[in-house]
């Protein structure tokens, strides 16, 4: 699954502030400020890479090497960067220092850095223009489980599954998210998400923002299709997932 030769991520949606969900212009630099990914719209990613392990100095994942190690997987110029541990926990849940993570050197944790003199392991994976990939995708319908009056709007791919069996793909690609009632694309309101991704799902904390608690969300997720079916626009609202591609 790389992304020259298969479905991979062209619209995916993370975690930013004031930015446009759907704006297709050149995009920003990845820069991961407490787990999030900021400045950011839609494009595809790479598979993850995992180089390197904290054995020695550190977990090195440098692009060159992974380049070296990898030819033709990564983009000529990647637009972002994503890591997490190979466990799946974001920067901000593992709460350790790192050095670097840009699209120019890649990531590098250093075991001198942490307080227990030990990185975990991470892995990585680099957001690339949509030529290099294929854009053969078909959206769920959109889906909402959860309302903002606790301690926020948590629309969990697990919890979403149990109440909507059937209606998401075994692997989805892309997440969307949209305000509820007006259909604001969620990086449009200006609003600081904890959680934006097609693996874990949308979760948006009251006590992330700073004027108001968390607006009303729904999310629809994106997988990839068959090459040979028809492209057409987006699903209608409860159009099951394999029937529609955008």
């Amino acid at each position: 699954q790389i992304c020259t030769e298969s479905c991979f991520p062209v619209y995916f949606s993370v975690s930013t502030q004031g930015i446009s969900e759907q704006s297709r212009p050149s995009v920003n630099t990845i820069n991961i400020s407490e787990g999030r990914l900021q400045d950011v719209n839609t494009r595809c990613w790479t598979e993850w890479f995992d180089r390197d392990h904290p054995s020695g100095t550190g977990d090195w994942e440098i692009l060159t090497s992974l380049r070296n190690e990898n030819p033709g997987k990564i983009c000529p110029t990647p637009v972002g960067i994503e890591v997490e541990t190979t466990t799946g926990l974001s920067i901000a849940a593992a709460g350790e220092v790192i050095a670097v993570a840009d699209t120019t050197t890649g990531f590098i944790c250093k075991n001198e850095d942490q307080p227990d003199q030990t990185c975990l392991d991470y892995r990585v994976r680099f957001v690339c223009h949509p030529p290099f990939c294929n854009q053969h995708i078909c959206w769920s319908k959109w889906l909402d489980r959860d309302n903002p009056g606790g301690t926020g709007d948590w629309e969990t791919l697990s919890q979403l599954r149990i109440q909507y069996p059937g209606s998401i793909c075994d692997e989805p690609l892309y997440i969307e998210a949209v305000t509820v009632d007006t259909m604001t694309p969620a990086l449009a309101t200006g609003q600081n998400f904890f959680i934006f991704n097609p693996t874990t799902g949308f979760v948006c904390r009251n006590s992330d923002q700073t004027k108001r608690g968390c607006l009303d969300y729904k999310v629809r997720f994106g997988c990839c299709c068959d090459p040979e079916t028809p492209i057409r626009p987006g699903p209608i609202q409860g159009e099951p997932f394999d029937k529609a591609i955008q």
